[in-house]
């Protein structure tokens, strides 16, 4: 033991003192030699900002860490106000944009999000979207009854049709005041009815858990619904995003055909043969691991395709997720592993870029107040008139009709993303967006009070 303690401090004394004599003194040996032409530097000053931001990297993992921090809390403070931890998450993007945090400190808004960071963040927040949209695939094909079918298809379609058509009768009413120069009233109008006929699916899902109806006839009904909605939703949007992008109707039929062609081949090809190859792999080795990987590549691949054809990468997305077998449980082992990543770590960045396009500030004018009144009643009576009276057809009580109409007016986090890519493609203006925002926000918020107010909670079931 001696032997090695002696070694040890005699190596250590010898390290010290030669990097001691280099660093004194081995300058001098090359000093007459230096090229006069090298470059000289000027010795750096000590700044703050600079210090703790000055690189590209450190300053995308604090505005990471920052925004974790912030909807952290937002999302907490909302869940304790007996609403869905996406409100809260919502807010926070708000208040971290220029409508708070901007106009209040604005100097700490422009070193924290300054112009050039944001492309990274984006770029983060897109693998996040993509991520969801993979989850809400999955979870769309799940507590699907046969015998919910066809009311399901009746209740969600008339939920579409009415807001959608009241979506183009406001457009006519407010188009004029928030056009852009790269939208047309038809692409205007229609991405108008997509965002107000749109349903939250994974926040309506959640506040069914929380209520305790995830297993009853009536929620497996409406889980049912708000799978159909969305899925036909977003059909109407990839339709609308290549009628944008197109520069003609001949490129227009033709994204829109391809699109059609990579579904078909998503849901009658490529989803018996996942399954086969999955319960296949079930009984090697790491076969979680192994489909993993293949459900990875395939969400990359779908999101590449639909975004190359023309459409949009979540799209993409959201079908990857729907073909995914549950070969021995394997989908909620993927959903788990995916949420910790996703929802956990990249959606919020989402939500943060939602909020820095969001100026409520600019809703500075009675017209635009009343505009925004006039988009929050036709979303609202909408849905709730078209899924309610769907519902009453399909002889359902007017309670559980009201209740039908009240979880399906939730949009929450899946209007944000269509909002988003209206605003990304040029369709809506930062007035238009801000407005269309805030009646995301609240008819989330107004779903609990709601069913509160029709008598849901005769529903809850005693703890066992």
């Amino acid at each position: 033991m001696r032997k090695q303690l002696l070694f040890y401090l005699s190596t250590l004394l010898t390290f010290v003192i030669l990097v001691s004599w280099v660093i004194t003194h081995g300058d001098s040996f090359f000093t007459s030699g230096a090229d006069s032409s090298a470059v000289r530097h000027e010795p750096v000053q000590w700044n703050m900002g600079s210090y703790f931001l000055g690189s590209p990297v450190k300053l995308l993992i604090f505005q990471v860490i920052v925004i974790l921090l912030v909807t952290r809390v937002f999302g907490q403070l909302a869940q304790r106000l007996k609403q869905p931890a996406v409100v809260g998450e919502m807010f926070a993007g708000i208040f971290m944009g220029p409508s708070l945090l901007g106009k209040v400190l604005p100097t700490a808004a422009a070193v924290l999000f300054p112009a050039a960071s944001l492309g990274n963040l984006e770029v983060l927040s897109q693998f996040g979207l993509i991520f969801f949209m993979f989850t809400v695939g999955m979870e769309s094909q799940e507590h699907h009854g046969e015998r919910n079918i066809g009311p399901a298809v009746i209740i969600s379609h008339a939920g579409i049709i009415i807001p959608f058509i009241l979506g183009i009768i406001t457009s006519f009413m407010i188009y004029e005041h928030y056009r852009t120069p790269q939208a047309g009233f038809h692409i205007f109008a229609i991405f108008t009815g997509i965002a107000m006929s749109i349903t939250a699916f994974p926040v309506l899902a959640r506040i069914l858990q929380e209520r305790n109806l995830t297993t009853t006839p009536l929620g497996l009904l409406i889980i049912t619904c708000a799978a159909i909605d969305d899925f036909t939703a977003w059909c109407l949007l990839s339709i609308g995003v290549a009628m944008q992008r197109s520069a003609g109707s001949f490129l227009a039929v033709y994204t829109i055909a391809g699109a059609l062609l990579f579904t078909l081949l998503m849901l009658r090809v490529m989803k018996p043969a996942l399954k086969l190859l999955f319960d296949r792999l079930a009984a090697t080795p790491f076969a979680n691991g192994k489909r993993t990987a293949i459900s990875f590549l395939l969400l990359l691949g779908a999101a590449y395709v639909t975004e190359t054809i023309g459409i949009h990468l979540l799209f993409g997305a959201f079908l990857a997720g729907s073909i995914i077998p549950d070969s021995a449980g394997f989908k909620s082992v993927l959903s788990e592993k995916i949420n910790d990543v996703g929802k956990l770590l990249l959606l919020p960045i989402f939500f943060i870029l939602t909020g820095l396009r969001t100026e409520v500030t600019m809703l500075n004018e009675p017209y635009i107040w009343g505009s925004l009144a006039v988009l929050l009643l036709a979303a609202v009576s909408g849905k709730l008139a078209g899924c309610t009276l769907a519902a009453r057809m399909a002889d359902l009580s007017w309670k559980d009709s009201l209740m039908i109409g009240t979880l399906m007016n939730t949009r929450g986090l899946m209007e944000l993303v269509v909002l988003n890519i209206g605003y990304t493609l040029g369709i809506f203006s930062v007035r238009m967006f801000t407005m269309m925002v805030l009646v995301a926000i609240l008819t989330t918020v107004m779903t609990g009070p709601l069913l509160d107010l029709i008598g849901q909670k005769k529903y809850h079931r005693a703890a066992t």
